[in-house]
């Protein structure tokens, strides 16, 4: 396993154990959609591959959970991005974005997707600067209309980030 060393964090591969410490830090967060352990435990096994986990030492600050599209192979969907709140600030979901995208087996991913709330800044910041970093697109378009959700959540609509085509990379 592989760790990227980012100003005293290191960026790795998810593993299964890691699954009940990610809940807990999506809970803690308090901002995003908390889904079950076992969504978190699955997303550690199955998605391990497009998820990365930032830790300082042993403790988990940073989670990015992701998948290729189905329909679409060289697109990776960012599902969550989420940093401790006394770790943020430092660039730890942008280190973990790059670290998916250099990872040995996604070269072949040329688009970014995600959906994002508009009034959270620091994803829609997360990602138009990914886009401006290569050069390329990022388009905006409503994607998950407010209508969609339960009417009690009173859900902000989600915005379909797309940024791409980025350059080729090859792996290090």
């Amino acid at each position: 396993m592989k760790l990227y060393e980012t100003e005293c964090f290191s960026l790795r591969t998810p593993d299964i154990s890691d699954g009940s410490a990610v809940w807990q830090l999506i809970r803690d967060a308090g901002s995003l959609d908390l889904n079950s352990p076992y969504c978190y435990i699955m997303l550690c096994d199955i998605y391990r591959e497009t998820c990365a986990v930032a830790c300082s030492g042993t403790d988990i600050q940073g989670f990015m959970s992701g998948y290729r599209c189905p329909d679409k192979e060289d697109t990776l969907f960012v599902w969550q991005v989420a940093v401790s709140e006394k770790s943020r600030g430092r660039g730890i979901a942008k280190a973990m974005l790059q670290e998916l995208l250099n990872r040995k087996g996604n070269e072949h991913i040329r688009y970014v997707e995600a959906t994002i709330a508009p009034d959270n800044i620091p994803s829609r910041r997360l990602f138009t600067g990914l886009a401006a970093e290569h050069g390329t697109e990022c388009k905006v378009a409503e994607h998950y209309g407010k209508h969609l959700f339960p009417e009690w959540m009173n859900h902000e609509p989600e915005l379909l980030f797309r940024i791409g085509p980025l350059r080729k990379r090859h792996h290090h």
